[in-house]
């Protein structure tokens, strides 16, 4: 069993930045890919960075340059920096887990809110 739970989100204008956290419960030692998905208002949700196996790391294109995904293993932690935000970013932001033990499962959380308004 996962449990995931994300903060980080809020209000911030155009250009600004926020970091989202989603603290994982339990060792991230079988966790086999994980990241941070986003719906936006009348839209499909959409992977917006991961890791996958090997510590690899991808990026919707959108994002590149922009948001960096990270982890701290230490403290069971995975984190989204999100710099030079756009009103387009404005979305509820979902972290997402893969356990070994059943890699056809997603986990998710709760979701936080990021909205980018002037």
């Amino acid at each position: 069993q996962v449990q995931l739970v994300e903060s980080g989100g809020g209000l911030v204008q155009p250009g600004g930045s926020l970091r989202l956290s989603c603290a994982v419960s339990g060792s991230m030692f079988s966790i086999i890919a994980m990241g941070w998905y986003r719906q936006a208002p009348g839209k499909q949700r959409e992977l917006v960075a991961r890791f996958i196996s090997g510590g690899s790391t991808n990026y919707v294109d959108s994002v590149k340059g922009r948001f960096t995904i990270s982890r701290d293993s230490a403290k069971n932690t995975v984190y989204l920096q999100m710099n030079s935000l756009k009103p387009e970013d404005t979305a509820v932001y979902y972290c997402y887990a893969v356990h070994e033990a059943d890699p056809t499962y997603d986990y998710w959380g709760q979701g936080t809110q990021v909205t980018v308004s002037s």
